[in-house]
């Protein structure tokens, strides 16, 4: 019988952990949130944070800003625009990935978990490690490929339905909460590019101005980066912005197959 071995320092240690508590407060909200410092040799662990509903904001990253400064300094996660524009504070919230700034605290009932984003490495706290991520974005070269206008100082031109291609794509702003949902990413992501990385290889593919598809679809080809997508649909679930990389992962596919017809 096989073996499988899991990292160390991997299991959650459910007896260690605090309880911090909100000192006269009526309304209050548990928030149970995933620890982990590898500076330290520890397993990770889950501390309960008490907050005061009547003195926080109403999403869930204006909790874990108030517990980081009235509860624990030490509580490291990424935060930026706070508008669901830039991905920085996405994590699972309440069993989903999701944004932490665009999940109202309300939609969650009862005690509410908060961990990193499944699958990845934990750099520290709620804080995964995005390298191969960002590798597998910049290895389908996203950015506009073709040759000098005949006038650079005329913009390249689009139809209203041309441009029509590019909506539902452009706004992914790679928080990578659909790759991260996807169980085919979670065994295959050294190989399979996943659902946020050819999400945007469709969007180079669908815009009319770019001028290298065939050597895009060439590249997508292959059993794992493209392949290895099976339909399961957790990607369109998941995505907080609402697309449906699903959908674009069928149209690289079927560009594929129309090449060999």
């Amino acid at each position: 019988m096989a073996e499988i071995r899991l990292p160390k320092n991997s299991v959650i240690d459910k007896k260690a952990g605090k309880i911090f508590k909100a000192k006269k407060a009526k309304n209050i909200k548990n928030f149970k949130i995933y620890r982990y410092n590898p500076d330290n040799d520890y397993n990770p662990y889950i501390d309960n944070f008490e907050v005061d509903m009547d003195d926080c904001g109403p999403m869930v990253l204006d909790a874990l800003i108030k517990i980081k400064g009235e509860h624990d300094s030490s509580l490291t996660f990424r935060r930026s625009c706070r508008e669901g524009i830039c991905g920085s504070c996405a994590m699972n919230i309440d069993g989903t990935n999701t944004l932490a700034c665009t999940k109202p605290i309300e939609d969650c009932k009862g005690d509410i978990a908060i961990y990193p984003l499944p699958h990845m490495p934990v750099i520290k706290d709620l804080v995964p490690d995005m390298t191969l991520f960002y590798a597998q974005y910049e290895s389908i070269k996203p950015w506009m490929q073709a040759d000098e206008p005949n006038n650079p100082n005329q913009e390249r031109l689009q139809s209203p339905k041309e441009r029509e291609k590019l909506d539902g794509l452009y706004e992914c702003i790679l928080c990578a909460c659909c790759s991260t949902s996807c169980p085919s990413y979670w065994w295959n992501q050294d190989k399979y590019l996943g659902p946020a990385i050819l999400l945007q290889a469709y969007r180079w593919i669908a815009d009319s101005r770019d001028e290298v598809t065939a050597q895009r679809l060439d590249d997508l080809e292959d059993p794992f980066k493209l392949y290895r997508c099976h339909t399961i649909m957790n990607c369109t679930q998941a995505c907080p912005k609402g697309l449906n990389p699903a959908k674009a992962i069928a149209e690289t596919k079927k560009a594929i197959a129309a090449r060999k017809a």
